[in-house]
């Protein structure tokens, strides 16, 4: 259990980093794109990219202390 609490960890720490760029660059391409809509808009991703910006820290601050062990003494 704890080696795939480790593994986990490495996951974590790759999925912070990716989510917050697959994120901003699919807000470059919605909005280079000049379509009409809401999601051309710059406003909408700029709030979105605001409130994911902690999440995908968090992640990676979470894989970071999984890959390290700090959660090996839970069951």
């Amino acid at each position: 259990m704890q080696k795939i609490k480790r593994l986990l960890g490495i996951f974590w720490m790759l999925l912070g980093p990716l989510f917050f760029i697959l994120l901003v660059y699919s807000a470059f391409q919605n909005i280079q794109q000049g379509g009409q809509g809401d999601i051309s808009n710059p406003v909408p991703w700029i709030i979105i990219i605001t409130i994911s910006i902690p999440i995908s820290i968090g992640l990676t601050i979470f894989g970071w202390y999984s890959w390290k062990g700090e959660y090996d003494h839970m069951n």
